[in-house]
């Protein structure tokens, strides 16, 4: 499968060779593979182009991903917090 570039921007086809090797591959190590380099050459491309892997699941809408997820926070958070007794 031929890879069409809009134009010579290397910066642009350094990404979008990184997304096709990891779409094609499935693994960060088996697209590494089929780049030829490393797997941590791979990683820090994909850091230095905000590539996430793996993709991030289309949400449902109303239904929070992982990613949403906040910690529950108390129902009455001026609630006094417990004293102990003070050493004399």
């Amino acid at each position: 499968m031929p890879i069409l570039l809009e134009d010579l921007n290397l910066r642009k086809a350094e990404r979008l060779l990184c997304q096709q090797a990891l779409n094609r591959a499935g693994s960060i190590v088996d697209a590494a593979q089929l780049l030829g380099i490393t797997r941590h050459a791979l990683k820090r491309r994909m850091i230095k182009h905000h590539i996430d892997w793996p993709p991030a699941p289309q949400a449902t809408q109303g239904v929070p991903t992982a990613r949403d997820h906040r910690p529950p926070t108390s129902p009455n958070p001026a609630a006094p917090r417990s004293t102990l007794p003070e050493s004399q």
